[in-house]
């Protein structure tokens, strides 16, 4: 058996951990730029305000009933989730705990007894919530597909489940899938669950779990579609995937604050991002040899599809493979040379490392001078500083000062957890 493990409005419950006056309160936390609703506690859904509505379009109906509003805290949200996590690795063990998600891992529960195993469930759900002060709701199931819908019914029911549901019999496995419409199977997107519901009128997951495994290849994108009809049948066809510790492209994208239209805010901007991609690099003792920059133009229809916008990109290869700032700001920078359009307008900008090797596998070059070999060591340094000092003490002159491009984020809380300066205070 295995189940999921899902934090409860994630960002919210994040937000009302250190302001506890707001537990039974609406609150919404906004996305990058403060531009859509990313999260919502269920007294903000009560009131009808949509998942990912534009901040500006919910505006009405949240100053009319006082919602909270908060801008999305990284650092915050990262750090709690880790305290989630870690506080599952100790009670069932590092190698039976999948990190899914920021707010859901999937847990092997294989080694529990099977009448224990709500008793089991209830034990991690009240621990996390006392170690963290996070709530979740748990689904334990036999395949990965059936504990998410035993979790989205723990969550839609959760007066009656006390957000645990334990799928562990036959008539259980189908009560849920009875009423479960095929929109919210896992792995079912919005054009299969629309060509299900209209050409073969399947409307659930177990008129689903009835079709053959040669239907689900053919209608259902191959291999994936058959795991999908074995696990909605109780069959595992998905295992526990081992954590990726070294990344095969490394990415660092942002909003702009303020549309940008200067090719010096382009530069500072793509300068700061790889900067951070080159932290991420080194973090886990590689060097990229392919180097990526994208823009995207600002969309001024402002029709309310929010219509795709352009994206811009380059690519170059680097004549040898290398984790140092310097030596991937440069070509990063140059590039932003052949794709701004004077009088265009951006909204958001983008560097990617990829051909991604071990630091071992890099040879040192006879023909440069001795420091330029160990350049890494500089770089170390650096992190190190800028870890231990934080918002980026030490920087190369290129990522500018002002920044006048930086993320908008008027509603961010305190970053309680990650900063001294910022700690919860107790009065």
């Amino acid at each position: 058996m295995k189940a999921i493990v899902d934090c409860n409005n994630f960002y919210c419950s994040c937000e009302r951990l250190f302001q506890p006056h707001l537990d039974l309160e609406p609150v919404v936390v906004l996305s990058n730029n403060d531009g859509c609703i990313v999260s919502r506690s269920d007294e903000a859904k009560l009131l009808g305000i949509p998942m990912a509505e534009p901040y500006f379009m919910a505006k009405p109906i949240i100053n009319k009933h006082k919602v909270a509003v908060f801008s999305s805290n990284y650092h915050l949200y990262g750090d709690l989730s880790w305290r989630v996590m870690e506080t599952l690795r100790q009670l069932v063990g590092a190698r039976n705990v999948e990190v899914y998600s920021v707010d859901e891992c999937f847990v092997e529960l294989g080694h529990v007894p099977a009448h224990e195993l709500r008793e089991m469930a209830l034990y991690l759900r009240h621990t996390i919530e006392q170690w963290t002060g996070i709530k979740v709701s748990i689904g334990v199931a036999p395949t990965k597909v059936l504990c998410k819908m035993a979790n989205n019914w723990a969550k839609k029911n959760k007066q009656k489940t006390n957000c645990v549901v334990v799928l562990d019999t036959p008539e259980r496995i189908q009560h849920v899938l009875h009423r479960t419409p095929v929109k919210d199977i896992w792995g079912v997107g919005r054009q299969y669950a629309k060509k299900l519901v209209d050409t073969w009128g399947i409307y659930d997951a177990f008129q689903l779990s009835r079709m053959s495994e040669a239907f689900a290849h053919k209608q259902l994108g191959g291999v994936v579609g058959v795991r999908l009809i074995k696990e909605l049948n109780a069959i595992p066809a998905k295992d526990l995937e081992e954590e990726l510790v070294n990344k095969r492209m490394i990415a660092t994208t942002r909003m702009f604050g303020t549309p940008v239209s200067t090719i010096s805010d382009i530069k500072e901007a793509i300068a700061t991002y790889t900067s951070r991609a080159a932290e991420k690099l080194r973090r886990q003792y590689c060097a990229a040899k392919g180097l990526s920059i994208f823009v995207v133009t600002k969309d001024q229809s402002h029709q309310q599809n929010f219509r795709q916008t352009g994206t811009i990109s380059k690519h170059i290869m680097l004549p040898t493979a290398t984790s140092a700032t310097n030596e991937l700001i440069k070509p990063a920078v140059q590039l932003v040379d052949d794709l701004f359009e004077q009088g265009q307008v951006y909204k958001k900008a983008g560097v990617m490392l990829s051909h991604i090797v071990p630091d071992s596998s890099i040879q040192g070059n006879l023909f440069v001078t001795e420091h330029k070999n160990g350049e890494r060591k500089l770089m170390d340094m650096i992190d190190n500083i800028n870890f231990s000092q934080r918002d980026d003490i030490l920087k190369f002159a290129s990522s500018g000062t002002t920044r006048d491009w930086k993320m908008r984020q008027e509603h961010r809380s305190p970053r309680y957890t990650t900063r001294w300066e910022e700690l919860f205070e107790i009065s």
